[in-house]
């Protein structure tokens, strides 16, 4: 920790201000760089160290020319590991740097105590160093260009992961092994001929074919593995892909980096309204004095300022741990209030329960963002808030708000936070046609594959499988399957 002494003994007083208002975290460390060093750690994903990869350059350059255009500025980075370390950055403001401690100090409380991160790697730190050992000694045995093409092929992948994964369990027994006996494929059949013309008549290549059918085959007694639908298309890789060792060990990188970021977009609006509220709270009731009020308010508005037809997590997620405080502490909640057709009555409902803080804190432990939609947004909130849906309007050719109803609104962004309003794509026979081939089926939820995302995802498939792909879904209402078989695309209709 190379925190300035002024500046360490506002990290021990906003610490004990935290702790007084019930938050729990690791402990924490700070680091205070310069503005480059920033936008490199962030350009990691919040890790000094990460493997080499040009990916990494093309973000640092993008957040540089942010910062260097004042498009954006980095205030700070907190980093999911015990104990947590936060980057502050040196040319902030004293206020700025005591909002950030505040904030930090809530996200840690939020890493250590929220459910869905309770399987992450607590020291990721180290992990992650680990990772770029050994992604820098293949590099040396292999090459840069060779293992950097793999990693990008990985990466291009690194979504097609079960997020419940961490939190499987095995029964005994269970497995999702190859089976290991086929039934064995008949020979083909020779006419007969002259020895002269034997070559003629019965031609090698259909001799030796190893696609001939099986024996009294039927299609119930083709080999299909996995048994069962498998969600996590990595690890099904891993285990039956025909890769090199040091390409398993990439992917498994790849994967586990994937697995250790998910719960950070799974609790987003959660994790930033915490954040939020928190900083907010401990700013206005302990810290503030009377020359940091002007900058911290025009900071703080701009933390959850909303406008440019895009949703403000911090801004929703701290509105929404508001409303919930609010509403447990009148006892807006229950069958009573939600019988109740009075609209006055309703507005003006209080019991004096004064259960709202600890409400926040038991939805801070048990929730994702999707769960937290689900279960906390209202009619009333959407009103207050000034919630809708837009849609573009090919008439005037700009977009327009197309709903305001609560059922709409509710379900658009439930939709949008589903699986990241991802696919979901399952592993359904990699023994297709009895030919080894990958066959995977797109669970439709409502929305098509984008075709060209789609083509080139099964391109990389083809890369590690190196057999044909197919991924069935479908599209404007038909069933269809797209696949590729190492040289051009095709699509079939299906029944």
């Amino acid at each position: 920790m190379n925190l300035p002494a002024e500046l360490k003994k506002t990290k021990d007083k906003i610490q004990q201000y935290a702790e007084g208002y019930g938050l729990d975290f690791f402990e924490t460390i700070f680091e205070v760089v310069e503005f480059d060093e920033l936008n490199e750690i962030a350009s990691y994903g919040g890790f000094p160290t990460r493997y080499p990869h040009w990916r990494f350059g093309m973000q640092y350059e993008e957040l540089s020319k942010g910062y260097t255009y004042g498009l954006q500025k980095i205030y700070e980075l907190v980093i999911n590991n015990d104990p947590c370390y936060a980057y502050l950055m040196k040319s902030n403001k004293s206020v700025d740097q005591k909002l950030v401690m505040a904030h930090v100090y809530a996200h840690c409380d939020f890493f250590k105590n929220n459910l869905w991160f309770a399987a992450t790697n607590r020291k990721m730190m180290d992990q992650m160093a680990n990772h770029a050992t050994q992604i820098r000694r293949f590099i040396e045995k292999y090459g840069q260009e060779t293992v950097e093409d793999f990693i990008e092929v990985c990466l291009s992948l690194e979504n097609l992961i079960d997020p419940h994964a961490q939190f499987i369990k095995r029964k005994n027994g269970e497995t999702d092994e190859k089976p290991e006996e086929a039934p064995k494929k008949k020979q083909p059949v020779r006419l007969k001929s002259k020895p002269y013309m034997d070559s003629f008549i019965n031609p090698s290549e259909q001799q030796n074919s190893d696609n001939g059918d099986i024996e009294g085959e039927t299609p119930e007694q083709r080999v299909k593995y996995p048994l069962q639908p498998e969600r996590d298309v990595l690890e099904f890789l891993m285990k039956h892909a025909p890769l090199e060792q040091w390409q398993n060990d990439i992917l498994a990188i790849i994967r586990d980096e994937a697995l250790y970021f998910f719960p950070q977009g799974q609790t987003k609006i959660m994790n930033e309204g915490w954040a939020t509220y928190w900083h907010s709270t401990i700013m206005t009731e302990k810290v503030l004095t009377d020359a940091d009020i002007i900058d911290y308010a025009d900071h703080h508005s701009g933390t959850v300022a909303t406008g440019g037809g895009r949703l403000n997590p911090y801004k929703l997620g701290l509105e929404l741990f508001r409303d919930i405080e609010e509403r447990w502490n009148k006892g807006k909640f229950g069958k009573e209030y939600d019988e109740c057709e009075d609209w006055h009555e309703k507005r003006n409902w209080d019991r004096k329960l004064g259960l709202g803080r600890e409400k926040i804190f038991e939805v801070r432990k048990m929730y994702n963002d999707l769960m937290f939609i689900d279960a906390f947004l209202t009619p009333e909130f959407c009103r207050e808030q000034n919630l809708f849906v837009y849609a573009y309007n090919d008439r005037n050719n700009l977009y327009e708000i197309s709903d305001r109803e609560f059922k709409q609104v509710k379900e658009k962004l439930l939709f949008s936070l589903t699986n990241f309003g991802q696919p979901f794509i399952y592993v359904e026979d990699a023994n297709y046609l009895n030919r080894g081939e990958l066959y995977l089926r797109h669970q439709h939820e409502g929305v098509d594959l984008k075709v060209d995302e789609a083509q080139d995802t099964l391109q990389n498939l083809y890369k590690i499988w190196s057999r044909p792909v197919h991924v069935a879904t479908i599209l404007d209402e038909n069933s269809v399957c797209f696949s590729y078989d190492g040289r051009e695309h095709s699509q079939t209709e299906m029944e």
